[in-house]
Formats: structure tokens, sequence, C-alpha cells
């Protein structure tokens, strides 16, 4: 009897498991799973502990799942990808494993270790095979016509929902039920020797049914509130499903099947449509880790904005990070983000903006500090989205694109609901001077426990606009010379 082995990673589901359904299609093989955690490299990574945690009570309940499908689960732990390489096959030779099935994952570091398992593992005899199961189309199938990637979004989602509207790709069921396992059967699946933080469940439900029940019913009719109401922090009118995406909980396929079950016109229809752009822009970003390996890095897109000085600002950097910048819209999303391992788009565009155009500190600073701190952290959405908000990545809008905190605020939480449901020391402030406080109290002589702006912003915006026309113009010079 053949012995296949699915080598789970961020795909923590049964359903639409593009590896898991190619190594039960032989009926009569053994079918093995194995999750390897590899703490070291989690750590360099900057994986947050709620992330960890989520991870590892998804572990528990797929382990079930999967031992109702007559497969076991198998758990080991390895320090980093490296070691990960050998503890892969050695386990391939414990189980007398004939085939690997695995699906790919995009970032540098994982290509490289995934390129290293294929090699050791053909010299062992062992069949591998992998698959492009975190996409909705596999990078490198959407392309300019002289064959390159596209740098910008609008055209590549043009090019992107034009394949999807010839073609949608294949949503796979569960596999069948194999031999029976009892739950004596099943090994252990010890802690993580890693940091682990709770996490609000009923925020953030764990598990494979609980994501897709959350799909269901926001497919049904909040997605067509969405383009209406996604931009207000205030309002629950987001999925919240990209913790389930970002570990594997949920496919895009099932996004993409259930939204067009629930809303047909979806692929046709512009309010229909605006949350299945958010799918699109995510593998926008994954197509662009593949064809330019240097984002993955530290390297921003843009090579000119390697010239930009950033400025060394230690405690700006910390009053960003606990909430204590004097701007009510940036504190209240960095204080949510720290509370609860998540933040509002909207609120991560706004905060973003402020790090890098207010306070002119690098964006690898912030990238990183959200993914320690993200239950939903992916390196591909992140990195996207804080080149996105610095200027150094795959944008149109050129750099002088600088958020007003204060305005982004008034329009986004006109009333403040969001800003008092974190910053409970403006609760006195009323409606109208929420956005700017302090003036509100110097003319009624209120003393407010809540700090001073910690820059003035149009001084700040021409400081930026200053440093970073300085940038491109000493990269022309040096292109010149």
């Amino acid at each position: 009897m053949d012995t296949h082995l699915v080598w789970l990673r961020n795909d923590l589901r049964i359903n639409d498991n593009s590896a898991l359904w190619a190594a039960c299609r032989q009926r009569d093989a053994k079918v093995i799973a194995l999750f390897i955690a590899t703490p070291q490299q989690w750590r360099q990574h900057d994986m947050s502990p709620r992330q960890a945690d989520y991870i590892w009570q998804s572990l528990q309940l797929l382990q079930t799942a999967l031992a109702d499908k007559g497969i076991v689960l198998h758990y080991r732990q390895c320090d980093d990808f490296r070691a990960s390489v050998d503890c892969l096959a050695d386990f391939c030779r414990e189980q007398q494993v004939d085939a690997l099935f695995y699906n790919y994952q995009y970032e540098f570091n994982e290509r490289e270790r995934d390129a290293a398992v294929e090699r050791r593992l053909t010299q062992q005899g062992v069949m591998v095979q992998g698959f492009d199961d975190s996409v909705l189309l596999p990078p490198g199938s959407v392309q300019t016509g002289d064959g390159k990637m596209y740098r910008m979004f609008t055209p590549f989602s043009k090019a992107y929902l034009r394949r999807l509207r010839e073609s949608l790709p294949e949503c796979l069921p569960a596999p069948n039920k194999r031999a029976a396992i009892t739950p004596e059967a099943l090994p252990a699946l010890a802690p993580f020797d890693y940091p682990r933080q709770p996490f609000d469940r009923h925020f953030f439900p764990i598990g494979e049914a609980a994501a897709l029940q959350r799909l269901r019913e926001f497919c049904r009719q909040r997605v067509l509130d969405y383009p209406a109401q996604r931009d207000l922090p205030a309002l629950d009118a987001t999925s919240r499903l990209s913790v389930c995406l970002a570990t594997g909980t949920l496919s895009p396929r099932q996004c993409l099947h259930r939204l067009l079950r629930e809303q047909p016109q979806a692929l046709n229809d512009e309010r229909a449509s605006v949350w299945l752009n958010e799918i699109v822009w995510r593998d926008f970003y994954r197509h662009l880790l593949v064809a330019f390996p240097a984002l993955c890095k530290n390297q921003p897109f843009i090579p000119w904005t390697k010239n930009v000085a950033w400025q060394q600002n230690a405690q700006h950097f910390t009053a960003w990070q606990q909430g204590q910048t004097g701007y009510p819209i940036v504190d209240a999303a960095m204080r949510q983000l720290n509370s609860t391992g998540w933040m509002h788009n909207r609120l991560r565009m706004i905060t973003a903006s402020f790090l890098v155009k207010d306070l002119q500190i690098n964006w690898q600073l912030g990238e990183r500090y959200f993914m320690s701190v993200l239950i939903d952290g992916d390196l591909a959405a992140n990195n996207g989205g804080w080149q996105w908000a610095a200027s150094t990545g795959t944008d149109a809008a050129p750099y002088f694109r600088i958020f007003n905190p204060t305005t982004q605020g008034e329009r986004f939480d006109k009333q403040g609901t969001f800003i008092r449901r974190w910053l409970p020391e403006l609760a006195a402030v009323p409606d109208s001077a929420i956005h700017d406080p302090h003036r509100w109290a110097k003319k009624n002589h209120q003393r407010l426990d809540y700090p001073l702006p910690i820059v003035e912003h149009k001084a700040a915006r021409e400081k930026t606009l200053a440093i970073f026309e300085a940038a491109r113009q000493a990269s022309t010079i040096t292109r010149t010379e």
C-alpha cells in the first residue's frame, strides 16, 4: 500500500485543499498529514503571539476533522526552515512515505525551503507534487501583453477579472472518508515552543466551520452594504475573514464561489464586486512576491526611494506604537491593534501614512511592528499595504499623496464613535471637537489627560515632500552621471 503525506502549512482546512484532495485521489493509499512548527523561523518573521495561538487552536480542530476522514495529523517541531527539511525527510523515512503533496507558499524563504525539500525527497525516491492553492489564479498567469507582471493594480485587476469571467477556478470538496480512526490513535499535538496570546474568539472564531459560517453570513447581504460602509471603523461592516485566509482555514476560491452563489452578478455588478476586489488585491500582492523577490528582503519596489532620509526618533516611534501621538483617529486605531491584534483596513492606511508621512519614520519599522501584533499577519498583504502608504510600492499615486490625520478622522468617524471606544479620556469632548480636542479644551478651560500632537501636520507634510524630492533628485543625478 502506498503512503501519501500531506504537508500542511497555511492551509488548515479539509475543504478545497488542493494538496489534500490530490493525496486522497488514490483510494487504496494510506494518507497521513504533518504540521511542522518552526519557532525560530517564526521569530525571524515576527509572527504575532495571537496568530500563533490561532494556529494552535485551529490545529486541534483540524486534527479531529481529518481523523473523521480517516487521516492522522502528526506534529513535529524544529527551529527553522533549514531544520524542517531534515525533519520532513526523516519523517518520510519513518512512515515509508511514497508521495508528498503540499500547497505552495510564495514568500522567498518559503520557496527556498520548498525547493530544498523537493531535491531531498526526490533523492529519497519520494514523488513530490505542489499546488497553487492560496490564490485564485497562479502567479505568472496574469501578465501584460509582453509577458511581464503588471506593476499597477488597476490594469492587473481588469485582466484578472477577465480571466475569471472566462473560467472559474474549481472549488474542491472535502475528501471521502477512509478507514475509521479512534481518538486514542491520534498523536498529541504538543504546545509550540513559542509565545501564544489569547484572542477574542467571538471576534475571530477558530476553525474551518466557523470561517465558512461567517463567509455565508457576510455574502448573503452585508457584502452589498460593504461599498458604503467599509471605510467606517465604528461599524462592523467588514468580513473579518483575513485571519482565516492568512492561516488557511478558508480559501479564496471558497470566498469567490460563495459570493457568486449568494450574488450571481458579482463578476459584473460594481456594488457586489467591491469585496471581491479585495481578494484580487490579495492575489496581486502574492503575484508581486514571485515576480519581484526583493520585496521579501526589506526592499522598496521603487528603487529611488532607498534614498529617502528617514528620521531616527525613538520617542515618536514609541508614541505611535502606544497610541499616544495626540491625533485621535491614529491613537484609537493603534490601541485597537494592540488590544485585539486587528485593525480596520482604512485605519491601517491612516496609521501607516502617519508614521511615514508625518513622522518620516521608515516604513520597514511599521511593517515589522504590524506583523508582530496582527492576528492576520501576512507578508504579501502587509508589505504591499505599507509600501502603498509609503509611496515606495506599486501605486499610480505619487509620493505627495499624504493623508491629513485630522480630516481622515472627520471623514470616516465624524461623531467620534470609534475614537471614544478606544480613547476613554476623550469621553467628555463633544462630537464637533473630537478630532481636535485640545483646541476645545483650551477654549473651555478644560484639562485633558491626552497628549498634545507630537508633530504639526502641515509642517510635517512640507518636510516629507522635501525629503522625498531630495531622494528622487539624488537618484536622477546618479543615473545621469
